[in-house]
Parts: C-alpha cells; structure tokens; sequence
C-alpha cells in the first residue's frame, strides 16, 4: 500500500490577487514533519473542446499569447466563469471564439496542465453538429478561426510547431478515436 504523501497547510498567504489570478505562498508540513513553503496560483478552471465539422474537420485558432510574446495554434478554449460548470463554458466560449455553437457534446478528458505550480482543471470537450451563429469576440480579444485536418493537427505536431499541451492532447485522443483505438464517446444534446 503506497504510503501518505499528503502535506499539511500551516499558514496561508496571498501574495497577490489579480481579477481572475491569485499567488498564494503557504507553509507546509511534509508527511516526515518538517515545515515547507509552497508557492502557486490559484485558477478558476478552465474548458476546451474539439469541434468537429461535418465534414471532419476541426476548428483552431491562432492566438498571440503574451507571457511567450508569439502566436500559438489551439483548440478553442476559457476560463470558468463564477458560478458557470464547464460544460456552460465550453458552450460559451465555442460561440464566443469562433461562432459557432454545437448541438452534440461529450466530455473527453480532465487535465490538470501545470500540476506543480498551478490549482488549475481543464474539461476537454469533444463537440458536432455545429452551426455558424456569428463570432462574439470579447473585448481586447484578437484570434483568427481555421479548419484543419486531423492529419494537418498531427503533422503540425511531430513537427515540433504544436507546443499547446491542451491542443497536444486533442489531438491524440481524436487520433485514437477516428483510428478505432478508443471507441468514441456518447454524445448528449445540451
């Protein structure tokens, strides 16, 4: 039986608090007794989704992302908002970014993308049936919307040029779902 690894809080800090962010410095005990300092963000969780055309193939975005200061390719994807569950994110944030909205969903996966320094959860959604309803950008928001193939996505990752872990691990499980690996999820209407 594997044994506690469990630490203990002692004392919480918050180190600073932003409008969606919180840096918490905490004291620890380690499961051996000795005293510790953690330090990590507290997140509000997060949803994204493959959404699948019905022709096969599936809508990325290029987003400019700051903290690396260049563009990334993604899967559409956002932070929970209080009081919203993920799946109303994934809805929310699909119409937002790119315009459309699904009317088939299944949850896929939960990661957890930066386990040592971040409380973050991110629900990956697979989605179909999508109609074009019109982009609702918010503000300060800039990305451009595509379609690409599965195989486009996994050439774009062996080549090293897909570094978006939540974007990596799309495109596997949709790899092993269209290849027969896995067998697909059962979609629900919203």
């Amino acid at each position: 039986m594997p044994r506690d690894l469990s630490e203990s809080p002692v004392e919480t800090s918050v180190v600073y608090e932003g409008s969606f962010l919180r840096l918490r410095n905490d004291r620890v005990r380690l499961p051996d007794g000795a005293l510790a300092s953690r330090e990590f963000v507290e997140h509000p969780g997060a949803a994204a989704m493959i959404a699948l055309t019905d022709d096969d193939r599936i809508i990325i975005e290029r987003q400019y992302r700051y903290p690396l200061a260049r563009t990334f390719v993604e899967i559409p994807a956002g932070k929970i908002d209080r009081g919203e569950n993920s799946l109303a994110t994934a809805k929310r944030e699909l119409v937002e970014e790119t315009g459309y909205r699904a009317s088939e969903w299944a949850l896929l996966t939960t990661i957890h993308p930066a386990i040592g320094f971040a409380t973050e959860v991110m629900d990956i959604y697979l989605c179909r049936g999508l109609e074009y309803v019109g982009q609702a950008l918010d503000d300060g928001e800039h990305l451009e919307v595509e379609l690409v193939t599965l195989d486009w996505l996994i050439a774009e990752l062996r080549a090293g040029r897909l570094t978006d872990v939540k974007t990596q691990i799309a495109a596997f499980w949709l790899e092993r779902l269209t290849s027969g690996a896995w067998p697909w999820p059962e979609f629900k209407a919203p």
